[in-house]
Order: structure tokens, then C-alpha cells, then sequence
């Protein structure tokens, strides 16, 4: 009998320690939960993330693709308590950083997670490194935990074949006509230029295209930077070569704009200087005439008189006369 009491008190010490005081468990400031009884996670109802505002960067036919439930999310805190029946998923909600070329189910590929190759639009292969933001959406914990077997290699996958295809289709911007430069612009016409002027312009578009990552995989994309565009060794010094040609001939565009800016100048202000002295000259002669006019307006006397006074004043300053005499 003691034999069985004691087998008794053990399974029960033992059940007591695995069941009921191992089922206290708590949660982490950057971690949230979900419990799950019987396989099954806590639903909240019947809404979907159709419901939830990140759903609408889904497009129609993408909805009835990816409509999960909404579970019931476990905050941190705790101590929290479940039965043996019921089982606890943790996961991180920290914002994490990775390369962008990183392959989740194959470490070798892309040169061993340090550069995504890519083809521009003129048939260039190219090689692009930078990094991804990323965590996990709260909003969708039923995607990442049960909806996607390795939501990862399909965020990964999504990213990848979103930025191949902005790379095989990019054009640079049009320049403003005001602001266009002469044909030479046109003898650059070499696509990966263009990417590596733009990279500010690829990584917004990556961030507005892959807005739908947390509906679709239960994962935000915080933020895409990509830092390097590197073009294929065989061409590295053809496309420098170009570069730099370009960019003489850029200067040198400058530097004649300039000289051609600087002589229209001079010439405006030497118009200017020019009417002046026209406009200097003619005001004595136009007051003058008004003075005339004034004068035979009031007689042939006044007229005879402000001659003669003209006269004396020649007189006055000439050192000699000659005055012509009747014979």
C-alpha cells in the first residue's frame, strides 16, 4: 500500500509541477502571444483582415487570397496561465535589419547573402546590396505564425521579384524643357547612370509596392534602402570612362552658359549706358526748342531780343570776330 501511495503522490507532485506550475508563463515588452487550444488560435469573433485598415493596400482579387482570421493577441505582462491542452506561440515584434540579398532557404545563394544581381533595361547584370527593415505586424499575427509555412523566404521572394522587375523597367525622370541640357544628355544613355541617380526615387517605390507585406505575409517592411548599384567588371571601365567624359563635357556646357550668360549682361548694361548718354544729349536740345517755341509765341521782338543776347554771350567768350563789312 505504501508502495502505491507514494507511486500516487508522485504522479501527482509530478503532474502538478509539469501542468499546472510549468503552465505560468509571461511576455516580454517586444514579444506578443497567441494561444492556441487544441491546435486552434483564439479568434476574435468572425473578423478577418479584411476588416483591418491593412487590407487596403490589397487589390480586389488579392483579398479573396489572403483573408485570415484575427486572433486574440496575449500584450506582455503577465504571469499568464494555460492548461495542458493549450499551447503558446511567442514571436518578436522588434524591428529587425537584414541584408537584402539574403536568401532565407539557401545561405549560399547570391554570393553568400552579399549582393542581389538584377537586369537593367539595357541588358546590363548588375549587382545591388543594401538593407531591409523589417517586423513582424502585430495586426496579422495569424499570417506569420499559421497562414505562411516560411513567411521569410516569401517576403523575400516578393521583395526580390518587385525589385528585379523595377530595375529591368526603370527610366529616369524627364528633365524639365526649361532645364534640359543640350544632346549630349543623350549620349549617356545607359541605364545604370540613371539607377544610381535615382536611388532615393527605388527605394520609395520599394516601400509603396511592398506596403502590402504585413496583409498578404504578416510582416512590414519598414523601410528599403539600397545603398550600391555596381555594374559587371567588363564594362566597370567603359561606364567610367563615360562618366567622366560626360562630365567634361557637362563642365564645359557650364562653363560656356556662363561666359554667354555674363555677356548678355554686358551688353543690356551697355545699351543702358548708350540710352543715357542719347537721352543726356537730346534733353538740352528739346528744352531749347520748347524755349524757342515760347518765344515766337510771344512776337518777332522777343525772339530778336533773345538773339541778340545769345550773341553777346558768344562775344564774350570768343578771343577774336570776324565780321563780314559792305563794300
Amino acid at each position: 500500500m505504501s508502495i502505491i501511495f507514494g507511486c500516487i503522490c508522485g504522479f501527482t507532485a509530478w503532474f502538478l509541477m509539469r501542468y499546472l506550475v510549468a503552465g505560468f508563463f509571461t511576455v516580454d515588452q517586444n514579444e506578443r502571444a497567441v494561444k492556441t487550444v487544441f491546435g486552434r488560435a483564439a479568434r476574435i469573433g468572425d473578423l478577418t483582415t479584411l476588416s483591418d485598415p491593412i487590407a487596403d493596400a490589397l487589390s480586389e482579387d488579392q483579398k479573396a487570397r489572403y483573408s485570415y482570421p484575427q486572433v486574440r493577441v496575449i500584450p506582455p505582462g503577465g504571469p499568464y496561465f494555460k492548461w495542458p491542452w493549450e499551447r503558446i506561440y511567442k514571436i518578436s515584434i522588434a524591428t529587425e535589419t537584414l541584408n537584402m540579398a539574403w536568401d532565407p532557404e539557401d545561405a549560399s545563394a547570391n554570393s553568400n547573402g552579399t549582393l542581389l544581381e538584377a537586369v537593367t533595361k539595357d541588358q546590363l547584370n548588375t549587382g545591388l546590396s543594401g538593407q531591409i527593415r523589417y517586423r513582424v505586424a502585430e495586426r496579422n499575427l495569424y499570417a506569420f505564425l499559421f497562414g505562411i509555412k516560411n513567411p521569410f523566404a516569401h517576403v523575400m521572394g516578393y521583395f526580390v521579384s518587385v525589385l528585379r522587375e523595377r530595375i529591368a523597367n526603370f527610366e529616369a525622370p524627364q528633365t524639365p524643357v526649361e532645364h534640359a541640357e543640350p544632346d549630349t544628355a543623350a549620349v549617356i544613355g545607359i541605364s545604370i547612370n540613371d539607377l544610381r541617380k535615382n536611388l532615393r526615387d527605388i527605394n520609395e517605390h520599394m516601400d509603396s509596392e511592398c506596403a502590402s507585406s504585413a496583409a498578404r505575409y504578416g510582416m512590414v517592411l519598414d523601410a528599403t534602402l539600397i545603398t550600391g548599384i555596381d555594374p559587371p567588371p567588363e564594362v566597370e571601365s567603359a561606364l567610367a570612362a563615360i562618366n567622366t567624359a560626360y562630365n567634361q563635357v557637362s563642365s564645359d556646357i557650364s562653363l560656356a552658359q556662363a561666359s554667354a550668360d555674363q555677356k548678355i549682361v554686358q551688353s543690356g548694361r551697355a545699351v543702358e549706358i548708350e540710352t543715357l548718354r542719347a537721352q543726356a544729349e537730346v534733353e538740352p536740345l528739346t528744352r531749347l526748342a520748347a524755349q524757342l517755341t515760347d518765344l515766337k509765341s510771344r512776337g518777332s521782338e522777343a525772339l530778336r531780343a533773345y538773339v541778340r543776347n545769345v550773341r553777346l554771350a558768344l562775344f564774350e567768350k570768343a578771343q577774336q570776330v570776324f565780321v563780314e563789312s559792305n563794300k
